[in-house]
C-alpha cells in the first residue's frame, strides 16, 4: 500500500530510514541471525522505495556489520549475539506499559525488552485482533474498521481490559510483565494512570509508563512497509490523520521517553537504559 508523503520534513534519509527499521527488527528479532535478506528489488517493493534506496540502506548496514554479504547467498543478517539467553530478576514484579502512535516502534521496543529481560510481552492487536475482527463484522462493519464511534466506544474499552486482565494475571504469579498497546487516551488520563498504579501496588508490583516518541516521516515509513490493512485509512487519509494527532505528545504523568526518530540513539542501547532505570526503581531517571 502506499500514500501521500508526510507532512512534515523527514528528519533523516530514506535510506536511514530503511536501515534503522531492519536494524531495529533485528534487535528485536524479527530478522534472525544467519537469515538471507531478500533482493535488493524485493526490498525496495516491500518498503515502497528506490532500488537506489536500498542499496544505501544496505551499505549503512554492512559498514556497522548488521549486514553481511556472501557468496550464492546474498546479503545475510549478522546477528551472532542473538542466540544468548538473558534472564532479569527483581525483587518485585514490574509492569511496563509502552505506548506509542501507531508505526512508531512500540512493538519493537516491547521485543527488545522482552529479548533483554526474558519478560513476557503482550501486545494488544497481537492478543485482541481476531476477536476485535469478528466483533466487527458482526456489528456490519469492517474487519479493518479502527475510526467510528461504534469501534472507539464499544470495542476498543474491550481490548485494554483483555490486556490489562492478561498482565494482571502474569504479575499475580510474580512474574514482571511487558504490555504494548496505543495507550494514547490512557496515558493522557492521570485518573487511569493513577487506578493502575494502585491495582499494581495491591499485587506489590511497580508500574512504569513508556512513551515512543517518532517524528511523522518515520512512522509513514513503517506503516507503509507493514502493509496491516486496518492501516489504509491512515495511509489514505496521511495528511488529515496527522493532523489529528499531537506529534509532540508526552504522558502527562511520570515516564520514560524512548526516541525513535532520527534524534535518537539505537532503539537496543535505550532499551537497556530502560531496564536499568526500571531496575533502579526510577532513581536513574
Amino acid at each position: 500500500m502506499s500514500g501521500p508523503g508526510p507532512r512534515v520534513a523527514r528528519g533523516e534519509s530514506l535510506q536511514q530510514q530503511v536501515a534503522r527499521n531492519i536494524r531495529n527488527q533485528i534487535a528485536a528479532g524479527v530478522l534472525r541471525h544467519g537469515q538471507p535478506l531478500p533482493s535488493t528489488r524485493d526490498l525496495a517493493e516491500q518498503w515502497n522505495v528506490s532500488t537506489f534506496t536500498i542499496d544505501k540502506a544496505m551499505q549503512i548496514l554492512v559498514t556497522e556489520g548488521s549486514v553481511v554479504s556472501k557468496p550464492r547467498a546474498g546479503r545475510v543478517i549478522n546477528a551472532p549475539d542473538q542466540g544468548i539467553r538473558h534472564e532479569v530478576r527483581s525483587d518485585t514484579p514490574s509492569v511496563l506499559l509502552i505506548g506509542g502512535f501507531a508505526g512508531s516502534g512500540k512493538t519493537e521496543l516491547g521485543r527488545v525488552l522482552a529479548r533483554e529481560t526474558g519478560w513476557p510481552m503482550l501486545d494488544k492487536d497481537t492478543l485482541t485482533r481476531p476477536v476485535v475482527e469478528a466483533a466487527l463484522e458482526i456489528l456490519g462493519r469492517s474487519p479493518n474498521d479502527r475510526e467510528s464511534e461504534e469501534y472507539l466506544n464499544r470495542i476498543r474499552p474491550r481490548e485494554y481490559e483483555a490486556l490489562v486482565n492478561a498482565l494482571t494475571e502474569n504479575v499475580q504469579c510474580g512474574t514482571s510483565v511487558i504490555a504494548t498497546a496505543p495507550f494514547i487516551r490512557e496515558f493522557g488520563d492521570p485518573v487511569w494512570v493513577k487506578r493502575m498504579e494502585a491495582a499494581c501496588a495491591d499485587m506489590n508490583a511497580k508500574l512504569f509508563i513508556v512513551w515512543v516518541a517518532c517524528d511523522a516521516g518515520t512512522m509513514h515509513t513503517y506503516i507503509r512497509h507493514r502493509g496491516a490493512a486496518r492501516d489504509a485509512y491512515k495511509l489514505d487519509n496521511w495528511e488529515s490523520y496527522v493532523d489529528s494527532i499531537d506529534i509532540d505528545f508526552e504522558p502527562p504523568v511520570r515516564h520514560f521517553t524512548v526516541d525513535n526518530s532520527a534524534s535518537g540513539a539505537p532503539l537496543q542501547a535505550q532499551a537497556r537504559e530502560l531496564i536499568r532505570t526500571v531496575i533502579g526503581g526510577w532513581q536513574e531517571a
